[in-house]
């Protein structure tokens, strides 16, 4: 079933597609994440998306958390670089209560000084967590190696530093220079008509001022690759190699997909899988990953093993890679390719939320919003040249950064 965008009466946009489901998901994405913050701000955007639901000017955040429990729903949110997402799945039935507190969040909060030095707390507790995990630290470490002295490199929990430092004042003035019109999606799927949500999100969304501001972001400029490997003294060697890709609105981004999906996405028979761990044994977790951001974009290989195999992985990535580079996909290679990638994303397509979260990211960039069968049709349509083409551009061994820790 296609979806409906419209137009509130304030000019926010609302993406809805109707579902006959008897659980419904709706939310509020925001294009601002770590990247908009100023040096000063480290952490800011994570941090505001921890307090928004600590207090609005008539519910505490007892009230605030329970409103959506107490009907079975759940409350959630998430801080990208790029991007911030605040979302509830509930029952159908409960529509206006769902769009009426994030309403109320959205415009209403006042993060309460008592509440914001408790949440400071829980978020370092958080970076502590990321710190003695360091399949997950290596993520963002790889990303400040990639970006060095850019916004995008940024550590999304920020530092303890940057955290404790946080102030009301900040958090009020970074809303008001990213929360505005042309940077705010609501997001709908679920059982109910276009015409009744529209009605619902007028009253609720629509009533309510928003500033009508542009942001201009700062574009990621000269990139160097860097090699760096630092000592952890972990039981096992984690490690990152990759480099820049393409753009969220690169026509290349698809075939760059597949590409990603063909070498290191979520199936056993991944061709980094199959050679590293399958046929040699050599790790227990191989996997490669491609983000596209608004200007630019990362593709990156992670993998965890034994000190004494990770000079023979690396050998065996830059193996795989070069196959990529230098033999095209044959008919029923490609063929499977794409039927595995179609399969993974029919599968995502089946969860509501999923889909809620891919139509919101979607409709930040993009006026229109490409049906699912339309994605499918970009995917199907994707050649073994493009492949190769993307694979000549893209992975070249003297454009990877590395990041090892030992």
């Amino acid at each position: 079933m296609p979806h409906d965008i419209v137009r509130l009466q304030n000019g926010l946009r609302l993406i809805h597609k109707k579902t006959d489901s008897p659980v419904s998901n709706f939310g509020v994405f925001v294009n601002a994440g770590t990247r908009d913050e100023s040096a000063d701000q480290m952490g800011l955007a994570h941090f505001v998306e921890h307090t928004i639901f600590k207090g609005t000017e008539k519910r505490n955040a007892y009230r605030i958390i329970s409103r959506m429990e107490a009907v079975g729903g759940d409350l959630n949110a998430s801080t990208s670089k790029e991007e911030t997402y605040f979302h509830t799945s509930f029952l159908s039935v409960d529509y206006p209560r769902a769009v009426e507190l994030l309403s109320d969040v959205f415009f209403h909060a006042t993060f309460p000084e008592k509440e914001l030095e408790k949440e400071k707390t829980v978020v370092l507790e958080e970076i502590n967590y990321y710190k003695d995990t360091p399949s997950e630290l290596i993520i963002d470490d790889f990303e400040d190696l990639i970006f060095q002295d850019h916004p995008l490199g940024k550590n999304i929990l920020g530092t303890r530093q940057s955290v404790r430092k946080i102030k009301r004042e900040g958090i009020l003035n970074f809303i008001a220079q990213n929360y505005t019109l042309n940077n705010v999606v609501l997001a709908s799927v679920g059982n109910i008509s276009t015409e009744k949500l529209v009605r619902l999100c007028n009253r609720y969304f629509g009533c309510e001022q928003i500033a009508d501001r542009i942001r201009e972001r700062v574009p990621f400029g000269h990139y160097e690759p860097r090699q760096r490997t630092v000592k952890k003294h972990n039981a096992q060697v984690n490690a990152m190699t990759g480099c820049l890709a393409y753009s969220v609105k690169d026509n290349k981004r698809v075939p760059m997909h597949l590409l990603d999906n063909l070498l290191g996405g979520p199936g056993m028979s991944t061709r980094l899988n199959m050679s590293i761990r399958e046929k040699r044994g050599l790790a227990y977790t191989i996997a490669s990953d491609y983000t596209a951001f608004s200007d630019t974009g990362v593709f990156s290989i992670y993998f965890g093993c034994d000190s004494h195999h990770t000079e023979h992985c690396f050998d065996l990535i830059h193996k795989e890679l070069e196959k990529v580079r230098t033999q095209r996909l044959g008919t029923m290679q490609l063929y499977y390719a794409k039927k595995q990638f179609v399969g993974q994303c029919r599968l995502s397509y089946e969860n509501d939320l999923n889909e809620l979260l891919a139509l919101g990211h979607t409709a930040l960039y993009f006026d229109e919003v490409d049906t699912i069968e339309e994605s499918i049709k970009e995917i199907e349509d994707v050649t073994a040249d493009q492949l190769l083409e993307v694979a000549n551009e893209i992975l070249l061994p003297d454009q990877f950064s590395t990041l090892v820790f030992d």
